[in-house]
């Protein structure tokens, strides 16, 4: 596939490097669900397969991997201070805290053991992890079976939950991935609401982005810009509807889009895209993302082979 499409508009454009992950032969994905820059400038990609996390240069060069016999489906991987990661691992239940080698530090959940559905404590198939990096204090999104938001100290202490299933400000539908922007805000993309809501740190609600179609990814960036990974369609219904993903859109705190980065639709023509699932921008404004592909891709594809679960999206400038 072509590494020389080109996505994006203005100054917001992009190449579409979907062969920039260089591992070594027989080490590898069979998707990757989250990707993560360390402040080492190394870039983690938490991948479901033999090898759970893949670490690579900025040039796309491998440089090790861990993982093996921790996790059981990856879901998201956050950075966390002292270059070590949050490991979201929604079938298991958990939330491990890890260094950059793949030391457990700490593990919030106990795993295999899913809290009550819809109970509104702490976990049933959690989803991602937003950190403060004043406070240090940990924010998670149990969207699958729970719909709800957990804070906890950075010890790992349970503080708050807010959590309601629904449709009006403050309840979810498949709180998915969860940042939080240089003012301590936290932004949850509400998947299955089609919003971005935005709360503060005890969990009042603030304001929403209503602009986005089935948000899954979500990252601010170094620049204070929201990257969203629109997935796109769900079922027959939408699946021929242009214009609304799978695709990453760049959008300013005022709502507005910078950029539709991706606009040739689902598929595995250049330029396509299948399922956006996790994502990360490095301080280039260069766009990582994941893509739960051979999840979304089995029941509309002909065929897995060349399906595309990473690109890196280089910024040209």
């Amino acid at each position: 596939m072509s590494d020389e499409i080109k996505l994006g508009q203005n100054k917001y454009t992009y190449k579409n490097l979907v062969s920039w992950a260089k591992p070594p032969e027989g080490i590898g994905w069979h998707e990757v669900a989250g990707v993560a820059v360390g402040s080492d400038n190394l870039i983690y990609v938490f991948a479901r397969g033999d090898y759970p996390v893949l670490v690579f240069d900025k040039d796309g060069n491998y440089v090790k991997d861990w993982g093996q016999g921790i996790f059981t489906s990856a879901h998201a991987i956050t950075p966390g201070p002292g270059n070590t990661f949050y490991c979201t691992d929604h079938f298991d239940h958990t939330v491990r805290w890890m260094t950059s080698d793949g030391e457990i530090k700490m593990t919030l959940g106990t795993p295999g053991k899913p809290s009550a559905l819809l109970g509104g404590k702490p976990f049933n198939k959690p989803t991602d992890v937003a950190v403060d990096h004043n406070t240090g204090d940990i924010f998670v999104s149990d969207g699958y079976m729970n719909s709800a938001v957990h804070r906890f100290s950075h010890e790992g202490d349970h503080i708050l939950s807010w959590c309601k299933p629904g449709v009006d400000p403050g309840e979810f539908s498949l709180p998915h991935n969860i940042a939080i922007d240089a003012d301590g805000y936290i932004y949850v993309a509400d998947r299955e609401n089609h919003r971005i809501q935005v709360f503060d740190q005890n969990g009042a609600f603030q304001h929403e982005y209503t602009n986005v179609h089935r948000p899954c990814a979500l990252r601010i960036g170094p620049d204070g810009l929201m990257y969203v990974g629109e997935l796109g369609f769900q079922g027959t219904v939408s699946q021929l509807v242009p214009n609304i993903g799978p695709r990453v859109s760049v959008i300013d705190r005022s709502g507005k889009r910078l950029s539709k980065v991706g606009d040739k639709g689902f598929g595995k023509q250049p330029g396509q895209m299948i399922a956006p699932h996790g994502i990360a921008v490095d301080e280039e404004g260069s766009i990582y993302l994941g893509e739960v592909s051979k999840t979304a891709g089995t029941a509309w594809l002909d065929s897995m082979e060349n399906v595309v679960s990473f690109r890196k999206l280089h910024l040209i400038n």
